[in-house]
């Protein structure tokens, strides 16, 4: 058994700590295997989860035993820390470095120089892969003034999170029109969300359809909602004659409400024209409970969105399973720069203006066939992206299936020897 640490942020209502929970739920499912430990960590200024459930009460009692463990001198095998790579530390002799990555073409000079201390990288998409792989900077050996092309060497694993089964719970939401698009985006310039509002109503302005809005500027608190709100009423200002509705939605929602929004009634397309996504949690849910989707062809969640189709002749052919918004690739915005996160130089997506209205026109006049596919995205996503398939991909990347092999080889010798 190894003694492993897990450190992220494992109480946050973030993506990261999404992707902590899922770490330990997938260690949990291999605990012959594993000893978890878990230093809990921040995220930003993201709210802490709230539900007191069997989940909570495990996350505690690792909290709980790893504060004495490490107090009195306690060592560990392995660490595995759910971060931004900026964030890494060597405190293991082994080291797994897990990420989103980042959203852009290419990762910091900073991300490079942390990646070359860890044994492993965990990423989420192939798009986050692509960045760790194809970026590279001019380095310098400090003894000998010898320059060199830095770039990760470690070995870069991708496992992708894994569909839920959760009972949707039904909301009573006061929707004044029958056909709803939704979008479920936290509001910050990566997300585009001033641009999804906008190009929506212009679109629709007098038609009868409605676009809810399940968004926060940070955390879900009174003072964050009254912010929220007049951010939206300042953007939907000069349009008080217009036909098509916009809903806000801000504040706490159980997993069963989210699922409920992506099964109600007359809600009938989830949107995400974001710059970029390096996986996109809610296009996956709205994914594997039958939700369309209209994204651009670009990020993350091409992971999912995206399914092998047979073709007439009998070819296989990988198809788009979702309403497809072009765009362009350009530097990204000055304002969206993160020092040692996004790089000033590195370039995401742009969706289209027009093509973006054209495809909201689309899918409300073309919904038959828009669900229709929809429906066999979910039938494929939940098949292939299954709790059991990716805990064990997950946990296999910690501690390698030939490794808990020889685990079992030197557990049963040691039986026959006691029998």
């Amino acid at each position: 058994m190894k003694k492993i640490l897990v450190r992220g942020p494992a109480l946050s209502q973030s993506g990261y700590g999404e992707h902590t929970r899922f770490l330990l739920r997938s260690l949990r499912s291999q605990e012959a295997y594993f000893d978890v430990h878990l230093i809990n960590t921040n995220w930003g200024s993201t709210s802490w989860i709230w539900k007191d459930d069997e989940e909570r009460a495990y996350i505690d009692s690792l909290l709980a035993k790893t504060i004495p463990y490490i107090q009195s001198g306690g060592q560990f095998d392995i660490s595995a820390q759910v971060t931004i790579p900026g964030e890494w530390e060597k405190i293991a002799p082994i080291n797994i470095g897990i990420t989103a990555g980042v959203e852009t073409t290419k990762i910091s000079p900073q991300w490079v120089e942390k990646s070359l201390i860890m044994d492993k990288i965990v990423v989420v998409s192939e798009h986050s892969k692509y960045a760790f792989d194809n970026t590279e900077y001019e380095a310098v050996v400090n003894n000998t003034g010898e320059k060199f092309m830095a770039k990760t060497n470690c070995p870069i694993e991708v496992v992708n999170f894994p569909v839920k089964n959760i009972v949707p719970k039904k909301l009573k939401l006061d929707l004044k029109h029958k056909f709803n698009f939704l979008v479920v985006a936290t509001w910050i310039p990566r997300k585009n969300l001033e641009n999804t509002i906008r190009w929506f109503i212009e679109q629709f302005k007098d038609e009868e359809v409605g676009l809810v809005v399940k968004t926060s500027l940070a955390k879900n608190s009174l003072k964050d909602r009254q912010h929220t709100k007049n951010k939206l009423a300042q953007l939907l200002d000069d349009t008080k004659d217009r036909k098509c509705s916009v809903h806000l939605l801000h504040g706490d929602m159980s997993e069963e409400e989210i699922s409920g929004l992506y099964n109600h009634s007359k809600i009938k397309c989830l949107i995400n024209i974001a710059h970029g996504e390096g996986f996109g949690l809610p296009m996956f849910e709205a994914a594997y409970n039958g939700l369309p989707v209209l994204s651009i062809n670009w990020g993350g969640q091409l992971d999912f969105l995206n399914m092998p189709v047979k073709q007439k002749n009998g070819k296989v052919k990988v198809k788009p399973m979702f309403e497809t918004v072009s765009y362009d690739i350009k530097l990204v915005q000055k304002e969206a720069v993160w020092d040692t996160v996004i790089q000033p130089d590195s370039m995401w997506a742009f969706p289209r203006e027009w093509d973006y209205k054209k495809s909201l026109k689309y899918v409300m006049s073309n919904y038959k066939a828009v669900k229709s596919r929809a429906n066999k995205l979910k039938k494929y996503v939940n098949e292939v992206f299954s709790e059991e398939n990716q805990m064990k991909k997950f946990a296999d990347a910690i501690l390698p299936t030939e490794e808990k092999n020889m685990i079992d080889d030197i557990e049963s010798m040691f039986e026959e020897l006691s029998a």
